[in-house]
């Protein structure tokens, strides 16, 4: 008797578990099919309608809606500009990993929109953006090892890291790139292209800091 209700407890156990995975799934169809009626409706110039669609999505935790409501935040899209709902989405996306989500947020903090201007902080998630390949915050610590009036002011370090977006398709980091090798000595740009190779060759965890 005892191992019968234990084989039923155990049966029961698998079909709570079965149910419970069929409705997860049937959650990420819905939440699918609202996110792609929010981008098509955001691609066709119906701002709110994609608010709408992705707004619940992002308070269910979901990161691409979360970066998308920044990024309607930022913009001002048939709403008004509000830079900190904006840092907040963002925010809330980039803790969760969303490359595209760190590299938004990092600009924010650079620029000082709607958070205490930070360069500091910008690096930090630009980094983080840049060590999941992202292009763009890869081409952002570029620009901002190039800033002469940086304190982190690097030729070296700021070819690398245009090198490195310039790689990953980034056609403006080449541009950047060819013009910072104007300002170095040749042994410098050999040094900057050898430490490119380094950290893509370890994923982008060795890169000159």
């Amino acid at each position: 008797m005892a191992q019968r209700a234990q084989r039923k407890g155990t049966t029961m156990r698998l079909i709570t578990s079965a149910i419970a995975t069929v409705l997860s799934l049937v959650f990420t169809q819905l939440s699918a099919q609202d996110f792609n009626k929010g981008f098509v409706a955001y691609n066709a110039g119906d701002y709110a309608t994609a608010l709408q669609e992705w707004k619940p999505l992002a308070e269910q935790g979901k990161a691409s809606a979360q970066l998308n409501l920044g990024i309607i935040y930022e913009r001002g899209k048939d709403v008004l500009v509000d830079y900190a709902k904006a840092v907040k989405w963002y925010r809330l996306s980039a803790e969760q990993g969303n490359a595209q989500a760190q590299d938004n947020l990092g600009v924010m903090y650079y620029q000082g929109y709607g958070v205490i201007k930070d360069a500091n902080e910008a690096v930090k998630w630009w980094r983080l953006s840049a060590e999941q390949g992202d292009a763009s915050a890869q081409r952002n610590l570029g620009a901002i090892h190039a800033n002469d009036n940086s304190l982190l002011q690097d030729n070296v370090i700021a070819y690398m890291w245009y090198n490195i977006a310039s790689a990953n398709g980034d056609k403006r980091a080449s541009e950047y790139r060819d013009a910072r090798a104007t300002l170095m000595k040749p042994a410098n740009i050999k040094s900057a292209i050898a430490m490119a190779r380094k950290c893509m060759s370890s994923g982008y965890k060795r890169c000159g800091y």
